[in-house]
């Protein structure tokens, strides 16, 4: 009976997972000197998109550098439709890539120490109702840790396909992106 517990909670962490934690923002300013946001890259006027930045407002966790959007004087000769080359799309991609290699692997550790503590409750059928009370606790906190790391893979990998597509849609050379 006790196993079954363990399992659904296992099983419970990987549903309720969600990228609610942190929130897209870019910000340019127009020929009027004025500063606007929005959270959307389309929203952007073409002529701006150049001189955009990115902005990440987390609730929690690590937070990736600010990127700044301007493209590079002096790079490649290859350019998207809107005159922004490989530094550019690169430079854009790599926070996230970087912040989602930190993401999955603090996962992956916080799911290890999760099981491992979960085997032990397993292991250890009878003992005292203090014991077991703590271990639960232990077995929430580590499950509340899995789901941020999942949230924050999820959020990158997100992030990462908004910029593959909006790349897509300024005809960049899918290999800047990599």
């Amino acid at each position: 009976m006790k196993t079954r517990h363990v399992i659904f909670v296992i099983l419970a962490v990987f549903f309720l997972s969600s990228s609610l934690l942190a929130h897209t923002f870019y910000k340019w300013v127009d020929e009027k000197g004025t500063v606007n946001y929005t959270d959307d890259y389309n929203n952007i006027p073409p002529a701006y998109r150049g001189r955009a930045e990115i902005e990440w407002v987390h609730e929690e966790g690590p937070t990736p550098p600010i990127q700044k959007m301007t493209p590079q004087r002096g790079e490649a000769t290859g350019r998207d439709i809107y005159g922004l080359g490989e530094a550019y799309w690169r430079g854009k991609v790599r926070p996230w890539k970087e912040f989602l290699k930190a993401a999955e692997a603090n996962y992956e550790s916080a799911h290890g120490k999760f099981m491992e503590k979960a085997m032990q409750l397993s292991a250890r059928r009878f003992g005292s109702r203090t014991v077991y009370k703590m271990n639960i606790k232990e077995l929430d906190r580590l499950k509340e840790e899995m789901i941020k790391y999942a949230d924050q893979v999820g959020e990158a990998k997100e992030a990462l396909e908004k910029i593959s597509k909006e790349a897509e849609e300024a005809k960049a050379d899918p290999e800047w992106l990599k």
